[in-house]
């Protein structure tokens, strides 16, 4: 995994932290609702043949997103990842 990727580039069985969520108004609001928020850890469990929906285990459940919303998440792939990049520390 490069340092951040959106969601839905994300392999089957690979992790992700969660960096940012984009979108605006009413479907930004339903992914940060749903507990994709900054942070959180997310494992990708299945994807559809076609690519679409894509199934993740985050914060002890299974949530199946649609490929488009899984595009406006930006991942990194550890937490210690995520506090460099939050700190505005990038270690290459």
């Amino acid at each position: 995994m490069q340092n951040t990727i959106s969601l839905d580039k994300v392999k089957i069985g690979h992790k992700g932290v969660i960096l940012s969520v984009g979108g605006e108004g009413a479907i930004r609001r339903r992914l940060l609702d749903m507990g994709l928020t900054p942070g959180t850890e997310v494992l990708v469990r299945k994807i559809a043949p076609l690519g679409d929906p894509i199934e993740v285990f985050l914060r002890s459940y299974e949530l199946t997103l649609r490929q488009e919303d899984a595009k406006k998440i930006q991942v990194c792939e550890t937490i210690e990842e995520y506090r460099r990049i939050k700190s505005g520390f990038h270690k290459k």
